[in-house]
Order: structure tokens, then C-alpha cells, then sequence
């Protein structure tokens, strides 16, 4: 494996900016990576012809060469999740429907990208117009795990960690409404950050839960790309939020003293777990401990069956934005079971049960606003599960439970979708398999410079990337003729 794609994000721009390396150089170290590794993850679809990406990189030296450097991103290949639009690239969110689609405009993330300089190579997996955890699809197969490749890595945006933990991109974009920027990020010890509400903007005037967000290596790259990059303020949006200048917390302390956290866990019995996961995720917070965090096992007073379902009920209002598929019969027979059933559920909704749902989501952030009256920032598990059989569509049956819903096994991330709050997903360690497990660091409403920087003491402090990083050599070796 060529040294340059060893490089973390910020070592590789640092690199470029100093002329170690060409853009060239880069571009054609990864293309070379993506070649040997790709064909065994499947984690990039639609990557584009190496000669068109080559013109591009050498563009990027040749401002360079006339002292222009966009950003630290300027030369970096990019990848962006198959939800979003890019001009002349497939456009397919891994739908039968829009297996001939070809962009036509670039998303407004995708122009900041641009605009830094990224060269974007192609697109990132996902599951079929994004529903479920776990990264399948008709149009573009199965993306496996590095870590195990009979294995899933998770979802929605499973292409862009799986592609992350290979070393196929310095740092990578994803979405996320229930987990999809966590859960992927637990399922191989890669990192992931969905930002508050509003720090990353999409149109519209409804508080819907989705947000875009920045993947990486290392809280450091994730901070960047989201700081410097994919955050605005943009008029246009009227979800929009400038930086809270209260949100200061950059460059953080030597230490955690005086912090409290507070432990979920499985929320006093509500949640079902996979054996030995909940331990497992729950010894992490010994490295909190350990930076002089107090941290405190609790509870909300909440009703969380009511919470699901008022979850649900957000999940369903939502899908009813693919009426139009379901109304034709043609592209309806095309749509997955899980998708038909999100988007039936949400086509019988009433405004009353709408407003019931937004009343408890109400409630909720008041009770979360109250919890951080007491504690700095909330932990809790990532997932339920380990990653499992990449064949399985998802888990029927949790620790003895049955699953009632195709996504009730990742219910740990709902909550915190709910509040719009900050949330950084960061490693946890192995099981005795050498599966990855990972853990929620959530803080405040528009405090996330703090809780990155939080969770950036964190890895200093336990290094799992580092220590644990996959064998993309072997798979790259396996993927050779």
C-alpha cells in the first residue's frame, strides 16, 4: 500500500501544501489503492475515468504552481454519498428507479467541496434511497466490511466509512436520520459527527431529522471538514445557523476535569442488546474517567415507547416525500419492502397524529435541555448489535427480543436524532471476533466545537484507529488478478 494513502487527512494536506507530494502524486496513489481494494469492499460506485481525474489533479498542481491553494482540502479525492446530487456523475441512491440518472447540478455541499478543492472521484454506497442500516442495493451490490468482509458495515452511509477504514479517501461525507452517520462509524472504528440543526443546511422550513455530516480517521479530520468546509450560514435556508459564539471550545483543555457525563446505557432495560456489546461500549467510558471525568449512570424520566413512536411517526411523515414513486405502479414494484411500508405508513398519516408526534418530541428536548443542566455531555452505545452477515438484510431477533421493525434494532440513535443536538460517533474497542463497537458522544444544542473537542481527548486517550486499523493489504492482495 502506497505511503500516501497511510497519511491522515490532515498529514496529507499538509504534505501537498508544502510539496512532498503532487496532486497527481495523490490522485493517482489512491486511484491505484481503489483499483486493488474496491472490487473486494464495493464500499465506491461510479468512480470516474482515471484520465479525467488526473486533468483535475493536475489542474490543483497547477494553482499551486501560482501560489493559489484553496483549502487544506485543495487535491484531496472525494467521494460523495449516492443521496446526493453531483453534476455528471450517477445519481442512482441505489434505486432500480434511478439506475440511469446522471446529476445535473451540484448539491450546495458538494460546491463547498468543489470549491476547497476536492477532486470528486465518484460516489460513496448506500442502501436503497437510504433506508435501513445496512449498505445494499440492486444497482450497485453489497458493500462488505473491511474488518470482516463476510460482514456488513452498516448504513446509510456504509460505502463512505467502509471506503474511510480501507484508506480509499483521507476523509469522507455522509447523511444521517436515525444513525447513519454513527452507525456505519461503530461498525468499522472510524468516526462520524451529525451536526446540530441547522449547521449543516438543507431547504425547507420543517425540522425533519436528517442532517449531511463529515466521516474521517480521526475527530481531527471530521472537525475540519465540518468547521472549514460543509458548515454555512446560508440565507437561502431558513433552517440556517451561524456559529453560536458561546460554541468555543476548539482547542480543548489538557483534560476532562470537572466534566460530567452522562450514561445511557439501555435505558433502564427499555433497549436490547446483543451479548456482550453493552459491556463492551460501556468500558469505554473508563477513558473519560481517566481524563478526570465524573460520569453517572442514568435515566431520563421518559416514556421511550412513546418516544418511538412519536419517532416513527417523523420517520413516516418524512418518506411520504416518495409519494410520487408509489403513486406509479411501474416505479412502485421497483421499491423495496422497507421503503413500500415507511412510505404507506406515512401516506395514512392525520395532522393529528403529526401534532401528537411533534408535541413529544417537544417534551423530549425539554427533558435532554434539563439533562444538561446537570451533565456536559450525554454517552451512549452506538449500536445494539455487532456488524452481522453481510447476506442478512437486518436483525429479526436482539438479545432474545424480537425486532418489530426493520430499524428498531438501532433505536439507541433515535433519541438524539429527536433533539437536534450535536452527536459524535467515536470507537469503542473489539470483541474477542475483532468486531468493532462504538459509542454516542452527545452534548448540547449548537456546542459542537465542544463536543469534538471533547471527543478528541477521547482518542487521544484510547487510539483505536490507530491501534486497530483493518487489513486493506490483504484484501488488496486478494483482489489482484
Amino acid at each position: 500500500m502506497h505511503d500516501i494513502v497511510c497519511l491522515e487527512a490532515l498529514e496529507l494536506s499538509e504534505a501537498i501544501a508544502q510539496g512532498h507530494v503532487s496532486c497527481r502524486e495523490v490522485m493517482t496513489a489512491y486511484l491505484d489503492h481503489i483499483e486493488a481494494v474496491n472490487p473486494t469492499i464495493n464500499a465506491l460506485v461510479a468512480v470516474q475515468p482515471r484520465e479525467v481525474l488526473l486533468r483535475q489533479a493536475d489542474e490543483r498542481d497547477r494553482e499551486l504552481g501560482a501560489g493559489h491553494r484553496r483549502s487544506w482540502m485543495h487535491g484531496f479525492p472525494h467521494a460523495v454519498k449516492d443521496l446526493t446530487e453531483v453534476a455528471g456523475i450517477p445519481f442512482t441512491a441505489g434505486s432500480p428507479i434511478h439506475r440511469e440518472r446522471i446529476g445535473r447540478v451540484d448539491d450546495a455541499f458538494v460546491r463547498r467541496l468543489r470549491n476547497a478543492g476536492a477532486v470528486i472521484i465518484g460516489k460513496t454506497n448506500t442502501p436503497e434511497l437510504g433506508f435501513g442500516s445496512q449498505t445494499y442495493n440492486p444497482v450497485w451490490g453489497t458493500t462488505v466490511n473491511p474488518y470482516d468482509t463476510t460482514r456488513t458495515v452498516g448504513g446509510s452511509s456504509g460505502g463512505a466509512a467502509a471506503a474511510l477504514a480501507a484508506r480509499m479517501v483521507p476523509v469522507a461525507d455522509g447523511s444521517d436520520y436515525m444513525g447513519s452517520l454513527r452507525n456505519p462509524a461503530a461498525f468499522t472504528n472510524t468516526v462520524g459527527f451529525r451536526p446540530s440543526l441547522g449547521r449543516i443546511p438543507k431547504p425547507g422550513y420543517v425540522a425533519q431529522l436528517s442532517t449531511i455530516g463529515p466521516m474521517g480517521r480521526t475527530v481531527t479530520d471530521v472537525a475540519r471538514l465540518f468547521d472549514e468546509v460543509m458548515a454555512n450560514s446560508d440565507p437561502g435556508m431558513p433552517l440556517a445557523c451561524g456559529r453560536d459564539r458561546s460554541d468555543q471550545r476548539s482547542e480543548p483543555a489538557d483534560d476532562l476535569t470537572g466534566t460530567r457525563l452522562a450514561w445511557m446505557g439501555d435505558l433502564g432495560g427499555h433497549l436490547a442488546f446483543e451479548g456482550g456489546l453493552l459491556e463492551l461500549s460501556e468500558s469505554s467510558l473508563r477513558a473519560f474517567e481517566d481524563l478526570g471525568a465524573t460520569v453517572e449512570h442514568v435515566v431520563p424520566d421518559f416514556d421511550f415507547d412513546e418516544l418511538w413512536d412519536a419517532f416513527l411517526v417523523w420517520r413516516w411523515w418524512h418518506s411520504v416525500d416518495f409519494a410520487e414513486l408509489y403513486d406509479d405502479p411501474k416505479t412502485r414494484a421497483q421499491l423495496k419492502p422497507e421503503a413500500l411500508w415507511e412510505i404507506e405508513n406515512g401516506l395514512r398519516l392525520s395532522a393529528r397524529e403529526i401534532s401528537r408526534a411533534n408535541k413529544v418530541r417537544t417534551r423530549w428536548h425539554q427533558t435532554v435541555a434539563q439533562l444538561f443542566e446537570r451533565h456536559d455531555f450525554v454517552a451512549a452505545p452506538t449500536t445494539q448489535v455487532f456488524p452481522f452477515d453481510a447476506g442478512q438484510h437486518w436483525p429479526r431477533e436482539v438479545g432474545g427480543r424480537t425486532m418489530d421493525t426493520y430499524h428498531r434494532w438501532m433505536e439507541t440513535v433515535a433519541p438524539w436524532s429527536l433533539t437536534g443536538c450535536p452527536v459524535l460517533a467515536l470507537p469503542a474497542g473489539f470483541d474477542d471476533r475483532g468486531l468493532p463497537a462504538g459509542i454516542q458522544l452527545i452534548g448540547p444544542l449548537r456546542q459542537d466545537l465542544s463536543v469534538l473537542a471533547t471527543g478528541r481527548l477521547y482518542e487521544q486517550q484510547t487510539q483505536w484507529v490507530t491501534r486497530r486499523p483493518p487489513e486493506p493489504t490483504r484484501h488488496a492482495q486478494a483482489a489482484r488478478p
